[in-house]
């Protein structure tokens, strides 16, 4: 009879934003590593908005990216273009316009936050990754998100209702003050096992030593 192998299994806790680059690359680069050292991770996703004050029609990317960071064209553009290297890389497509808009979250996450109490928030979260990121979807549509959420295995009138009700609101809101309080201004950050923080993304090297680390511990 042969032995099955257990493969170790990590506590990660993922604060980020559904429209954040960084986000989807450095959980990519994560991936790579939990499987590069054969661990596995037991993740949760918090909610974290880049643009609280956001509209609901959104604005424009480039023109949202001069105003907050004063990005020239031609910066943007080589951001685009490194972000877009970075995904292919990764396997992860970026597809960027000169159409391509930024937009409000908070009903995504109120999805997520629901999505977590049935199992299937990570898989709505990379859902909503590539429905903005690669679709070039609007994610603060209702449609657009209940469309997410069936495709990653939750039912319809349910998403629907948790975002016509606003059920999730508070729970959102209590969960971004949590983190907030503890220091979290920037996005993406991970934290491994409650006790090793890591903000940004930060290439797959150093999530293999921090896991390799965490692990050595645990023994």
């Amino acid at each position: 009879m042969t032995e099955q192998i257990t493969r170790p299994k990590v506590q990660i806790d993922i604060v980020s934003d559904v429209v954040c680059p960084w986000c989807i690359v450095g959980f990519k680069q994560l991936d790579q590593a939990l499987s590069d050292i054969g661990a596995q991770a037991n993740l949760l996703w918090h909610p974290f908005e880049l643009n609280p004050n956001m509209p609901a029609e959104g604005q424009n990317l480039g023109e949202h990216i001069r105003e907050k960071y004063g990005s020239s064209p031609e910066q943007s553009q080589q951001a685009r273009a490194q972000l877009t290297q970075l995904g292919s890389d990764l396997g992860f497509a970026f597809n960027f316009s000169d159409d391509s808009r930024i937009v409000n979250t908070f009903q995504a996450h109120q999805l997520l936050d629901w999505a977590a109490l049935q199992g299937r928030q990570h898989v709505l979260k990379l859902a909503l990754f590539s429905a903005y990121f690669t679709q070039e979807q609007d994610v603060s549509d209702s449609d657009v998100l209940i469309r997410c959420a069936v495709s990653a295995g939750l039912d319809g009138d349910a998403a629907q209702q948790v975002l016509s009700s606003g059920s999730h609101a508070a729970s959102v809101r209590e969960k971004q003050q949590f983190w907030t309080e503890r220091g979290i201004s920037g996005v993406p950050s991970m934290v491994f096992e409650g006790k090793f923080l890591i903000t940004g993304a930060q290439g797959v090297e150093t999530y293999t030593q921090v896991l390799q680390r965490v692990l050595e511990e645990s023994v």
